[in-house]
């Protein structure tokens, strides 16, 4: 994102590792006519730079791997359109080519229930649209608190928009202008639920400080689903602690929380029962078949998988670790399991809690979480080395 923003005339300054951006903003203006985009596997860049690159006044591609090109990016298109941008993709799919003069504003429909990105997408743009903007979502809208997430943080720019019908309508002023702030963004929830599975998973205590019950992120009610299989939650103002006890199965509406699925899938294989996670169709679309390749990587740790269009079921071998440890014990003629991660950060970091219980368990391609999380397993080896001195 920061080289895509570089290549379309904005200045990125990063400091102090990383930690700190300083944004040199626009005014909703471009700075470069011109720009070939690279967003390798990231659905969020892609979406969030299709709608920025409308309000500029040239031509722009953005493109990404192989997998990208079969991600959905279409009803994102038509909704650009219609709000006076032409961008041609052939399919619905990467690479599009955004011919831009700028958005004239307008009313927008999409649909709810393929991404929040799109419509996160639209919003951030559309304050610079010559007029007011009126986007209706057709639908149900999958991943609530990510949309409200972007209307606050909007609103911490000085954006004020207004949604009714519990988003299904979103209406943006017109002539409004971003204005210049310091922002401090919350740690990561999604990659803050490895952690508190590891406490799950374990039966040991973590706890995650700058994250609380009242986050803007949607994320840290996976907390929640640990407590329903038996962990220990206690919330403070800016720490989340999760304690691990016996855990039983759930069935749990995951709509919401979806980017915690795989890491909730590689728990339940240490609960009694069947675990059931619903309502998460749209996460076939990400980076890999989040529910199909899933299943198949549970499988190879003993699990039964019944796979259904919107979701799983999970039911862990009897006794799964006890089982697979017991057949591996012994250096000599050992053999590892190896997970494959389809090119997707979230698989790696899930299925690597496994091997705290399960001997031998190997992560193909582990440098695939360089996109979100580059020291995770430093981290993870941190964290185990804590609670084994």
């Amino acid at each position: 994102m920061i080289a895509a923003l570089r290549a379309l005339g904005i200045g990125v300054e990063v400091r102090d590792d990383g930690q700190t951006l300083i944004v040199a903003g626009c005014a909703g203006k471009l700075p470069a006519s011109q720009a070939e985009l690279f967003v390798a596997n990231s659905g969020t860049t892609m979406r969030f730079l299709t709608a920025l690159a409308a309000l500029g006044h040239g031509e722009y591609k953005i493109d990404g791997v192989s997998r990208m090109r079969a991600r959905p990016i279409g009803d994102l298109v038509t909704a650009l359109e219609s709000l006076g941008a032409s961008i041609h993709c052939l399919g619905g799919c990467p690479p599009v080519v955004v011919r831009a003069s700028g958005l004239t504003g307008g009313l927008a429909s999409i649909h709810g229930n393929l991404s929040s990105q799109f419509l996160s997408g639209l919003l951030m743009a559309a304050p610079y649209a010559s007029s007011a903007v009126t986007i209706q979502v057709e639908g149900p809208l999958v991943s609530v608190p990510y949309v409200r997430m972007t209307l606050q943080v909007m609103q911490a720019f000085g954006v004020t928009a207004t949604a009714v019908e519990n988003y299904q309508t979103i209406e943006i002023p017109g002539h409004s202008i971003y204005q210049p702030t310091d922002y401090s963004i919350e740690p990561d929830a999604s990659a803050a639920s490895y952690f508190f599975a590891v406490a799950a998973i374990t039966g040991g205590e973590v706890a995650v400080r700058g994250l609380g019950l009242n986050s803007l992120q949607g994320d840290v009610a996976f907390c929640e689903c640990l407590k329903q299989m038996g962990c220990q939650v206690r919330y403070e103002d800016h720490q989340i602690t999760v304690v691990g006890g016996p855990l039983r199965a759930i069935d749990i509406d995951m709509n919401a929380i979806s980017d915690t699925v795989q890491t909730l899938a590689v728990v339940a294989l240490f609960a009694e029962g069947s675990t059931r996670i619903r309502r998460v169709a749209h996460i076939r679309h990400k980076e890999t078949d989040r529910i199909g390749d899933l299943a198949t990587e549970l499988r190879k740790l003993g699990a039964k998988v019944v796979e259904y269009d919107d979701g799983l079921e999970i039911t862990p071998a009897n006794r799964l670790a006890a089982e697979v440890a017991s057949t591996r014990t012994g250096k000599a003629g050992r053999q590892a399991i190896a997970i494959d991660t389809y090119n997707d950060h979230r698989m790696a970091m899930s299925f690597a809690l496994a091997g705290l219980k399960i001997p031998e368990v190997t992560i193909n391609n582990p440098g695939c979480t360089e996109k979100t999380y580059p020291r995770f397993f430093s981290d993870l080896a941190r964290l185990v080395a804590a609670g084994n001195p």
